[in-house]
Order: C-alpha cells, then structure tokens, then sequence
C-alpha cells in the first residue's frame, strides 16, 4: 500500500462524495508521482451524480499532456491499487488535451456527459 493508499477505507459500501473526491486525488497524487503528464482529472457518472450503489464504480476522465501504451500501463496500475485499497473499481477514460478539445471525442455523448456532470478534482 503506498502512502496515498493507506488512508482510504476498504469495504463494499457506498462512498460518500467526499471520499470520492479524497479516492480521486488520492489516484491523481499517485499518476503525478509516477510521473504521468496530467492535464486534468474530472469525476463523472454515478459517484459524480450522486446515485451510485455499493457496486458502481468510479468513472474518472484522465487527461494528459501525451500518451503512450507505457503511460496508459501506468494510469491503469495508479486506477487498480488505489481502487484496490478503496474497495471499488476505478473505471479511467484516458485521453490528451489535443483529442478532449479538438478531436471528434470533444462532441462525443461521454463528454457531454463529463461537462453535464463531471467534476474537476
């Protein structure tokens, strides 16, 4: 467990906002210590909304600066041990600043749905 782990509590419940918010900085400490080129992390989808159930799990929109296979490896680890010590699945969408403001994906219903809903962590 590292140390952005270590506070979270484990256990199949349903997460109040505000650990949700603490289990996405934790996730976003640990991709920034293991150097991934953030941009933003924005919260969406039933944890978001606040209508999740004990097995929801947690959507986050990943966005960074440049991406590849070896960063994406990177961000999937970060989403599997802090999910993992929180007791949930966190589920990461992850693309670039280029492709969220300027590709096809900007008009796309996922961030319709992230601008809607989503919150900035």
């Amino acid at each position: 467990m590292t140390k952005y782990t270590e506070h979270i509590r484990k256990g199949s419940k349903v997460h109040t906002q505000d650990d949700n918010l603490h289990i996405v900085r934790s996730f976003k400490s640990l991709m920034l210590e293991r150097g991934v080129p953030l941009s933003r992390t924005i919260l969406f989808g039933s944890r978001a909304r606040g209508d999740a159930d004990p097995e929801s799990d947690l959507d986050v929109l990943v966005i960074v600066e440049t991406l590849n296979p070896a960063l994406r490896r990177t961000i999937r680890q970060c989403a599997w041990e802090v999910g993992f010590a929180a007791g949930l699945v966190i589920q990461s969408v992850v693309m670039t600043r280029d492709q969220a403001e300027n590709g096809p994906e900007q008009s796309s219903l996922l961030m319709l749905s992230v601008r809607d809903e989503g919150v900035p962590v």
